[in-house]
Order: structure tokens, then C-alpha cells, then sequence
């Protein structure tokens, strides 16, 4: 699978920055390699029109943001004010064009696992349907071991491919108080899944060369899943896959 979905404990944790970090990370080091990076659903202004302003446009890189609702509120709230359809269907055929066309494709979800896409579908929900390997975002605050339990326990009532939390220091102070928030052993005791990392607070967000350096100490073999890339994906899983999405985009475009 050669797609991430970044989401987070809560809205405002730090998906951004990760994917900012993530992204800046390919350009400065895969650079020969294509790069796919979609906001799922923007409510309001800001990480599309962000990543725009980042990331030099070329070819070998595309952003996207299929559904754009204007009221920065959750989705079926927004899409019910403006009397519009929240088209699964097309983000959908977004991502697959993606996954088709480029070599790796970040997606950044929006708010929390357990916030509604839909009147009926979370994005845990939307993560399992899609098949979307998972990192969860917790920032580093009194409670943030709480929210990391919770979000494990709802991932994996969902079947999710969790390959591990990022921790984000949101303020200054916040590196000199993991040991209090979000001790590293006490997350993976409780939890059983790995701390891939922490990014730092960094008090110029738009430096890029200075996010890829701190992508670079994140554990981007487990969070990238460089190994299998490398050696080249199952032609058996694959040929499953595009069943899977054969039948995914029928069940879409059908009115079902």
C-alpha cells in the first residue's frame, strides 16, 4: 500500500505539521520519486491552501482537495448549511487517481479518528472501508494518555492498520514535560502500539529544510513502510486490492 492517512486524537493535535514534516521529508530526500498529497475533506481555509504555498509545483507532485465546504465545522454540518452532497465517491476516485499515478500519497484526514464524515461514517469508518494504513497524531498535554488509549480501543474495533503514534509538542514547554504527558513506555505498555516519534515545537512552521531534518528522526520505516515499497508490493495482494476497489467504486456510483 502506497498510502498514509495521518489523523489525530482530536482537531488542531497536529496532522498538519506531520504531514508538513512527512512532505518535506520527500522533497528533500526522494525527490526523484512522485508524491501524492490530499486534504480528504477541507472545511474552511488553511492545509490545502498551506501545502499550496509550502511546496513547489512540479510534475512529479500533486495536491489535492477533492470536498471544500466553507463553514470551518464538521463535514455534515458544513455540507447540510450549503445544501450540498459530501460525494465520497469522487474523494474516492481522487485517491485511487493518486495511488495510480504516484509513488507515495499522504492523506490527511480531518480532526479526530472518531469525527463524523458523514452522518453515519467516521473517519475510522472511512479508514477501514478505504483499506488506509493509520498514524494516530497526540499532542503532548496533561490527558494525552487518555486519548491514546481511547483512539487504540476505537482503531481497532475498526480493524485499522495502526502502525504507531507521533507525539506533538504544540507549545515550548511541551518537550520538557513528556515525561509527564506522554511517557513513550507507558503509551506502548498500555497500548501495545509503537511511539514513532516526537516532533518538536518549532517556531518557524514554513522552514522546510528544518521539517525534513525532523522527519528524518521519526521512524519512517515503520511510518512509511519503506521496507515492502522497496522490495516491491504482492502481486497477489494487489490483484485483490483492485478487486476491493472495483467493487468499492461500484458501491459508490451505484446510489447504494
Amino acid at each position: 500500500m502506497n498510502t498514509l492517512l495521518i489523523t489525530g486524537t482530536d482537531t488542531d493535535v497536529g496532522k498538519t505539521v506531520l504531514t508538513t514534516a512527512l512532505a518535506a521529508y520527500w522533497q528533500t530526500y526522494r525527490s526523484g520519486e512522485s508524491f501524492g498529497l490530499m486534504k480528504l475533506i477541507q472545511t474552511g481555509s488553511g492545509d490545502h491552501e498551506l501545502y499550496n504555498q509550502l511546496f513547489e509545483v512540479n510534475p512529479s507532485w500533486e495536491v489535492t482537495a477533492p470536498l471544500h465546504f466553507q463553514n470551518p465545522v464538521a463535514p455534515p454540518i458544513a455540507a447540510a448549511q450549503e445544501e450540498r452532497p459530501i460525494e465520497l465517491g469522487w474523494a474516492w476516485q481522487t485517491l485511487r487517481s493518486a495511488q495510480q499515478q504516484r509513488s507515495f500519497v499522504l492523506v490527511e484526514a480531518l480532526g479526530g479518528l472518531g469525527s463524523p464524515v458523514t452522518d453515519e461514517f467516521t473517519v475510522a469508518d472511512l479508514a477501514a472501508d478505504w483499506r488506509l494504513p493509520v498514524v494516530l497524531v497526540v499532542p503532548v498535554r496533561l490527558g494525552a494518555i487518555a486519548q491514546v488509549v481511547a483512539n487504540v480501543a476505537l482503531a481497532r474495533q475498526s480493524g485499522l492498520c495502526l502502525r504507531g503514534v507521533v507525539l506533538n509538542c504544540l507549545q515550548p514547554e511541551a518537550e520538557q514535560q513528556l515525561a509527564n504527558f506522554a511517557p513513550n513506555y507507558l503509551i506502548q505498555s498500555l497500548t501495545n502500539v509503537p511511539v514513532l516519534g516526537t516532533l518538536p515545537y518549532l517556531a518557524e512552521p514554513t522552514d522546510l529544510a528544518q521539517w525534513a531534518q525532523v522527519a528524518s528522526q521519526l521512524d519512517l520505516e515503520q511510518l512509511l513502510d519503506l521496507s515492502s515499497r522497496m522490495q516491491g508490493s504482492n502481486s497477489t495482494n494487489e490483484r485483490d486490492l483492485e478487486s476491493f476497489y472495483a467493487n468499492f467504486t461500484n458501491f459508490y456510483y451505484s446510489g447504494s
